[in-house]
């Protein structure tokens, strides 16, 4: 799997890209320099750089980084124009181009501006120049963030069909427990299940500079995954880490991907659109989604909460609040709330028509809560 790969989406994390409270810019050369060679094979390439902070903060002479967040978003724009700049000057020994893509969560959560982000980025690739992407951290409130790198690389990820996603960071890939704390911790080297213990073994394991240490990583590597798409994570300084990657040398932590790929619709719908209210379902409605690949009928709803409108993305909850996935509704709230509990056969004498026996078809579902398997 690993060496068959044609576009990779490569993360690239803030404590690879720092040193002495500014950038690395031997690091930046190095990975400049492996992408083109990739890039001179035939693979596409995508880049998800972290580092605006660090580099605002050196030029403004910050020891820390400030606690109000005006402070930190006017950080974060002086400092992500030298980190274009240095991306640029990198590549440009390769005479390669860059084009910067600043994203919000608005940009991938809406479908009009998804598809939109999704064809520039395409056309970006065609032309071979390669997309430099990072939060608008400039404009971003809390309503509209994407939350880390690790999140937004996932997301790329699903919106560019990517056939694998490299995460670098700091260390080798996920250990059992902190390798800088304790000197018998054990490289994991392959992930297939996610459980509770390499979530818990995740969390123990923090970032330093960046907002989201492993177990963000492990977040992204469960989205990806159940899309279809392999991740790893592996030590970002290490020599011709990429190279080697893509050659297929067993660096790092390996996520294993679900053998069916999602198509681009349902990954949107699964791991990339906020949800606008919720849907509880009895235990026989649950069986029939997570076990037999049926529609959501207003019969087996028995409870609806928020307010959202037609063709709103969702989350279906089973009883106890365990999650089953995201859909999108044929229904709004209200309506929902009256045929909740009826067959489908009295939709139309409770509302006055009937467009849809489904409240959710199943085209329109996607199954993203934890199964025995995943």
């Amino acid at each position: 799997m690993r060496n068959l790969v044609h576009r990779a989406v490569v993360k690239v994390g803030s404590n690879v890209l720092t040193s002495h409270g500014g950038l690395h810019l031997d690091a930046i050369a190095s990975i400049s320099s492996q992408i083109c060679h990739l890039l001179n094979s035939g693979k596409q390439i995508i880049l998800v750089s972290s580092g605006a902070m660090a580099s605002g903060m050196k030029k403004m002479g910050f020891p820390k980084r400030p606690e109000a967040i005006p402070k930190r978003q006017a950080i974060a724009a002086v400092g992500q124009a030298g980190l274009i700049q240095e991306w640029e000057e990198a590549f440009s020994r390769f005479d390669r181009k860059v084009a910067q893509i600043l994203l919000t969560s608005d940009d991938l959560t809406s479908r009009k501006r998804y598809l939109n982000a999704r064809n520039t980025l395409n056309t970006l690739l065609e032309w071979q120049v390669i997309p430099i992407i990072n939060e608008n951290d400039t404009i971003m409130v809390e309503e509209i963030k994407l939350g880390d790198n690790d999140n937004l690389a996932a997301m790329i990820a699903l919106l560019l069909d990517a056939d694998i996603f490299y995460n670098l960071t700091d260390i080798d890939g996920l250990y059992d427990k902190d390798p800088r704390v304790y000197p018998d911790a054990k490289l994991i080297p392959k992930v297939a299940t996610y459980s509770k213990h390499i979530e818990k073994v995740a969390g123990d394991i923090p970032g330093a500079l960046g907002t989201g240490g492993m177990l963000s990583k492990i977040k992204a590597a469960r989205k990806v995954t159940a899309s279809g798409i392999p991740m790893v994570i592996a030590a970002g300084m290490r020599p011709n880490v990429l190279t080697e990657l893509v050659a297929g040398e067993a660096i790092g932590t390996f996520f294993e991907p679900k053998a069916n790929k999602l198509n681009r619709k349902k990954c949107w719908i699964g791991y990339t659109v906020n949800t606008q209210g919720t849907i509880s379902v009895d235990d026989g409605a649950a069986k029939a989604l997570l076990n037999n690949g049926k529609s959501l009928l207003p019969s087996g709803i028995v409870d609806v909460q928020g307010k959202f409108p037609v063709g709103a993305a969702v989350a279906v909850i089973a009883k106890g609040g365990r999650l089953i996935g995201n859909g999108l509704v044929n229904y709004n709230a209200n309506e929902i709330r009256i045929i909740r509990g009826l067959k489908t056969s009295r939709i139309k004498s409770q509302l006055g028509q009937k467009t849809y026996d489904e409240v959710i078809h199943r085209d329109n579902l996607v199954i993203t809560g934890e199964t025995d398997g995943h």
